[in-house]
C-alpha cells in the first residue's frame, strides 16, 4: 500500500522518537521549514520504555519557546500512532500541513520574500 501524504513533508526516521532533541527540531525551523511534527509510537508501548515520553516533553516544550519568541507553538506537534498505522502517518502529515498552511510561513525562514 502506498500512502499518500503531502510531498512537502521530509520524513527523518530515527530509531526512537527519544532521539528527538529540542535542538534538532529548533534547527529545523532555523534551516527554514515552517513546521515539525514527530510521530511517535504509541504511549506506554516504546520498546526503548519511555523514549516517546521524552520525547512528547521536549515537544510540548519547544511549543512554549516558539510561543514566547512569537513564531506560535502550533508549528511543531507531536502525535502516536503504531508502526502498522501508516494511513494515520499520512493523515497527520495533511492535518499539519493545513494547519501550517493556515499559520503561513514561518518568519525565520530566510528563503521567502517578504513586503517591506
Amino acid at each position: 500500500m502506498r500512502l499518500s501524504y503531502p510531498s512537502n513533508v521530509k520524513v527523518v526516521k530515527l530509531p526512537c522518537t527519544g532521539r528527538v532533541d529540542v535542538l534538532l527540531i529548533l534547527r529545523a525551523f532555523e534551516s527554514g521549514v515552517d513546521g515539525v511534527y514527530v510521530a511517535g509510537c504509541m504511549e506506554g508501548e516504546c520498546h526503548f520504555l519511555r523514549g516517546n515520553l521524552r520525547a512528547r516533553r521536549r515537544v510540548e516544550y519547544v511549543k512554549g519557546l516558539l510561543e514566547e519568541v512569537g513564531l506560535g507553538g502550533g508549528r511543531v506537534e507531536m502525535f502516536n500512532m503504531s508502526a502498522s498505522q501508516g494511513q494515520l502517518f499520512a493523515q497527520f502529515a495533511r492535518e499539519m500541513t493545513e494547519r501550517i498552511r493556515s499559520l503561513g510561513p514561518s518568519p525565520v525562514n530566510k528563503n521567502v520574500k517578504r513586503e517591506a
